[in-house]
């Protein structure tokens, strides 16, 4: 398929870990050309983050699937010179350095706009690029935790814990990309009209913190209206009942979500409990929830008494929403997956001696009724410099060469934080 929509934009990625990647991997995905500036020697560290054999991770090449990798120095005066020159052939300057790094360098949104003027910058830090805290370090971890996820995640009776992701990151990421796509459609409309967007309005400022917040639903109205506080409650969604997980008797586990009232009356029918149906207090979410205790064990102790695929068979041919809940080995061989082309398979260094066929997550979302094809998987480190420099910038095979000589590409770069 050759489905593109964002086919002509030019994005220059200097970002690290997971967020400016995550948004630089999103615009790859439907169409754009993303060149993907890495630190010479050692590149992006996400190359090295579970890595358990030959030199790149899977975690990088996925979230750097669909992009070029050149490799330039930001801490060298031709290395910066090399960056301004490229940004002249590009759309997007997306980043998540500490705030004020890139102005230090002298590659802040002024001296990228005086190059080019109609260059949107997306810009993603722990803070934002304004306010009291903007100058410190963020990672996800702790944007999860002042955004207000953190505190509930768990179970009521202990520490609050961590999704196994690096979901701050990831969410972060996905408003980068709509944030960069908001301005370049912007941009395309004022150009149409002969208009010149100015840099403020072409500076996108994407928090992680900011980004937690802002799928925490009423956490913050619900407090500010009613004084009510957010607690954990485990697997259950707060106020909602019964939706829970329930162990099944091969010890296995199903997510189970009856709260509507018409499905509580059939689930209750399901594990034969007429009594819970007809119950006064239950009849209501609100009564399910003061209930909840009660509900859960009655579903448990039905749910122990069958095997996974027993009780899911029950469920779905009463309409009550369940499901599974899967390891990598049962995404992978599920048949809903493998429809919509959502594993896609690619030749990648193991560390074997050959490389081997992997599995990689589709692109969503789906435009054609099916995951449009991943392109490449994430690059070699500096696979892409010398066509990058050569194409776009006109530099012959001698003065490339300079350049690596000269510490601007090629050699180990600058270990500033990113964020």
């Amino acid at each position: 398929m050759s489905i593109r929509p964002l086919d002509g934009v030019r994005v220059l990625e200097l970002g690290n870990y997971i967020a400016a990647p995550t948004a630089g991997r999103m615009l790859g995905d439907f169409g754009a050309e993303v060149i993907k500036v890495e630190r010479p020697g050692t590149g992006d560290e996400l190359r090295n983050w579970r890595l358990y054999g030959g030199d790149t991770s899977m975690l990088y090449r996925t979230i750097n699937r669909n992009k070029k990798s050149i490799t330039v120095n930001l801490g060298t005066e031709s290395g910066r010179a090399v960056v301004l020159d490229l940004i002249r052939h590009c759309d997007v300057l997306l980043e998540n350095f500490r705030p004020g790094i890139l102005e230090k360098w002298g590659l802040g949104p002024e001296a990228l706009n005086e190059v080019n003027p109609d260059l949107v910058i997306t810009r993603i830090s722990g803070y934002g690029q304004t306010g009291p805290l903007s100058g410190r370090p963020g990672f996800a971890a702790i944007a999860e935790a002042v955004g207000g996820l953190r505190e509930l995640v768990g179970d009521p009776d202990r520490a609050p814990v961590r999704t196994g992701v690096s979901i701050g990151d990831s969410i972060a990421g996905i408003y980068a990309a709509f944030g960069t796509v908001t301005a370049l459609l912007q941009r395309a409309r004022r150009t149409a009209n002969d208009e010149r967007i100015p840099l403020q309005e072409r500076v996108i400022d994407v928090a992680l913190n900011e980004a937690i917040l802002s799928v925490m639903e009423s956490l913050i109205p619900d407090y500010l209206a009613y004084g009510v506080q957010r607690e954990r409650v485990g697997g259950r969604m707060e106020g909602i009942a019964p939706s829970n997980a329930y162990q099944c008797a091969d010890a296995a586990s199903i997510i189970i979500g009856g709260n509507g009232d018409a499905i509580f009356q059939r689930y209750m029918a399901v594990i034969d409990r007429p009594d819970l149906a007809s119950d006064p207090e239950l009849q209501d979410n609100a009564g399910r929830w003061r209930h909840r205790e009660r509900l859960d064990a009655a579903i448990g102790e039905w749910t122990i008494r069958h095997s996974r695929a027993e009780a899911l068979q029950y469920l779905e041919a009463a309409g009550i929403p369940c499901g599974p809940i899967y390891s990598a080995a049962d995404i992978v061989a599920d048949e809903q997956y493998r429809a919509r082309n959502m594993i896609q398979p690619f030749m990648v260094d193991v560390g074997a001696s050959q490389p081997k066929s992997v599995g990689f997550p589709g692109i969503v979302p789906v435009i054609g009724e099916q995951s449009l094809p991943i392109r490449s998987v994430g690059p070699d480190l500096g696979e892409h410099t010398r066509e990058v420099l050569s194409q776009l910038l006109g530099m012959s095979k001698a003065e490339v060469d300079a350049l690596q000589g000269g510490a601007g590409v090629g050699s180990r770069g600058s270990t500033e934080e990113q964020r």
